[in-house]
């Protein structure tokens, strides 16, 4: 399966000097290492009321589906989530208690990582209040407030759920991508049910797939694997199965979307998703899909379903998300001229031909405007989607990339002024580029992965497209991210339009290598290694070409003042790096060459330098930037009329990120407390 979802420039975008608008306010608050920020749903006003009925239908949708994602990601998630947020709401005591603060911080990680493994590191973060705080509010709190499972006393809830939150020894990593464990049974994701090990997930779906089908579903997709009486079976997520009541609500939300569609096209796509939803079927899914990407007129968009599979060690499960959007039509003409030349891409890839594709289809690029985030793409979210994930369908009708232009703006505008070039980027040269190229290049690097880079190539026949396992998501984005990086640097760039400036392509090429070389660094814990398959695609690349450049000088890492600096000798000699190890990674993917993906990941993409790691820390600490960034969405009012018909739907940008989230709970949770 193919990953598509990137959140790369969450940390990136430090060097862009863009002016704020004086009426909108981008920060919100920081805790932690985390940033929150709003993001503006510009050009509302010009939409229909039809297509403010329908974005307010399917908004409604996307928020409905948010404790799934909870669920999904720990067996306890929900538990642990809504005693928190009972002690938030009915806590009595001095709230300038430092155990009361921490408790606070660690409630709003919570609700930020969609429970309690960090969103994007995997590992379990642990509170900073004590066990005997934890144990007395939960005891001062109504009986009626605490999820305590059925004939569950108070004292046994407490005894249960504290070992959870409190030792780092259980549920320790959400994901484990470590080849030499057993991935399934040392991850902490609620995919599988206890006693289920990799082996027997592996030979379960193996099972299930014909080497001949040429249009296999997505097996596993949509459902958890548990053991029944010693023999493994699929709890479907639908209506009537796995996270029914949830689901029903998503169902009623896209079924009044329908009401409002568009057109004939855009109505089948609904109406298609909600008979999946209702069936669970994954033929029925691929249909959805099919018929979604061949919807290219709409201005409204979106996603909502079980997407991407970052969240399973093996890719197999994905999780729940959501992103509604509409067509932003100034932006879109520039990712319009990429898609109209995906041909031109492909014939002149770096890549051996019988790993190109002879002809590229259906590939539609635009630039949106998100109007809600939901499920996994919230707080967090991607700046850019490809999708379907299915490379058959990829291959046959083609794909859709998006770039997502809010929310590039808000990162842009919020991170201004923030040192983090001056404290990183050796060279004014480079510095000057960043200056005046940066956000053009990191839009344009995104529009090239997303488009081109993940639709690019093909598998040979009989190839399975989970054959690299654990290590397919990194190889994946190291393929899309690679494409981009060999392309931006190319004269088409210039002949296209894309850029005006051959010189500003070293813009992102600077940036990339030290962001997968150092700053990234500053996402993880001391002592820790890689995890995160973006993360690791990023070293995987950077490391690559440091290495294989050496002989050449091509880049340096050296100490100026006491401080580690990337220095970049020769761009030409690095583009020709990144076509090497594009051409050599198509290969693997295309091929579903196992040993070789395992030697790249594990030789470049997990390990970590301790002493760089701990200056990289330390200089990011003293500019006081939180590593990771999300957001808080717009609330959506509608205005009815006597006879109950919407007449007009305002956005209103003044919620907080705790008020928020407590009314999500309240107005979005509509699954029982324990799944298991």
């Amino acid at each position: 399966m193919k990953k598509t979802f990137i959140f790369m420039l969450t940390t990136l975008m430090y060097f862009s000097c863009t002016s704020e608008k004086k009426d909108f306010n981008y920060n919100v608050e920081q805790f932690a290492d985390l940033g929150i920020l709003r993001y503006q749903v510009t050009d509302w006003d010009s939409l229909s009321l039809n297509q403010k009925k329908l974005i307010y239908c399917l908004n409604e949708a996307a928020l409905e589906g948010r404790d799934i994602l909870f669920d999904q990601n720990n067996r306890y998630n929900l538990a642990i989530r809504r005693t928190l947020e009972a002690i938030y709401a009915n806590y009595a005591g001095d709230k300038a208690d430092k155990d009361y603060e921490e408790f606070v911080v660690y409630l709003k990680r919570v609700w930020f990582s969609n429970g309690i493994h960090h969103h994007y590191g995997e590992e379990k973060f642990l509170p900073g209040f004590s066990q005997e705080f934890f144990s007395q509010a939960v005891k001062n709190l109504p009986a009626s407030v605490v999820p305590v499972r059925e004939n569950q006393s108070i004292d046994a809830f407490i005894a249960e759920i504290t070992p959870v939150i409190f030792d780092p020894a259980i549920y320790a990593k959400k994901v484990n991508q470590d080849s030499r464990l057993d991935v399934i049974a040392a991850s902490a994701n609620n995919y599988y049910g206890e006693g289920v090990n990799q082996q027997e997930v592996e030979n379960f779906y193996n099972s299930m797939k014909d080497p001949k089908d040429n249009s296999p579903v997505p097996y596993g997709l949509n459902s958890r694997l548990v053991k029944k009486d010693g023999k493994l079976t699929e709890e479907v997520y639908k209506v009537g199965g796995l996270y029914s009541p949830a689901i029903e609500k998503i169902v009623y939300w896209l079924e009044e979307a329908s009401k409002y569609a568009e057109n004939v096209q855009q109505k089948k796509v609904i109406d298609l998703l909600v008979e999946y939803y209702k069936t669970g079927c994954l033929k029925k899914y691929d249909e959805y899909s099919i018929e979604w990407v061949k919807d290219t007129e709409s201005l409204v968009d979106f996603v909502n379903g079980f997407t991407e599979s970052y969240g399973d060690a093996l890719g197999i499960k994905a999780s729940w998300e959501s992103v509604v959007n509409f067509k932003d039509l100034k932006s879109t003409k520039l990712t319009k001229i990429i898609s109209e030349n995906a041909q031109w891409f492909e014939n002149h890839s770096p890549v051996a031909p019988q790993f190109k594709k002879k002809e590229v289809k259906g590939i539609s690029a635009k630039a949106i405007t998100a109007t809600i985030l939901g499920g996994d793409c919230y707080p967090a979210t991607p700046i850019g989607i490809n999708l379907p994930n299915s490379n058959w369908i990829r291959k046959e009708f083609g794909s859709k990339s998006v770039t997502i232009t809010n929310i590039t703006e808000a990162y842009d505008k919020a991170a201004a002024g923030s040192g983090f070039n001056d404290e990183f980027v050796c060279c004014s040269y480079e510095k000057e580029l960043m200056i005046k190229y940066g956000s053009q290049t990191d839009n344009l690097h995104t529009d090239l992965h997303e488009c081109l880079g993940h639709a690019s190539g093909q598998l040979l026949p009989g190839v399975d497209q989970d054959a690299l396992k654990v290590f397919g998501s990194t190889i994946e984005e190291a393929r899309a991210d690679l494409f981009g990086l060999y392309y931006i640097a190319d004269p088409k760039m210039i002949e296209l339009g894309l850029l005006d400036n051959k010189e500003a392509y070293k813009a992102e090429y600077y940036k990339y290598i030290m962001n997968g070389l150092m700053t990234q660094l500053s996402r993880i814990e001391l002592g820790k290694e890689i995890e995160e398959a973006h993360m690791r695609n990023r070293a995987l690349i950077a490391r690559w070409i440091f290495d294989h450049g050496r002989k050449d000088n091509v880049i340096e890492l050296k100490k100026e003042n006491g401080k580690t600096v990337v220095v970049i000798n020769d761009y030409d000699k690095m583009r020709t790096l990144v076509g090497e190890l594009l051409a050599e990674i198509q290969r693997i993917k295309s091929e579903g060459d196992f040993e070789r993906a395992k030697d790249l990941v594990e030789r470049y993409a997990v390990k970590v330098d301790p002493e760089l790691h701990k200056e990289i820390l330390e200089r990011y600490r003293k500019l006081n930037i939180a590593p990771y960034k999300g957001f808080v969405n717009p609330v959506y009012k509608a205005t009815k009329d006597a006879d109950g018909n919407i007449v007009d739907v305002k956005i209103n940008y003044t919620e907080g990120y705790a008020e928020q989230m407590m009314r999500y709970a309240k107005e979005y949770s509509h699954l029982p407390t324990y799944n298991d």
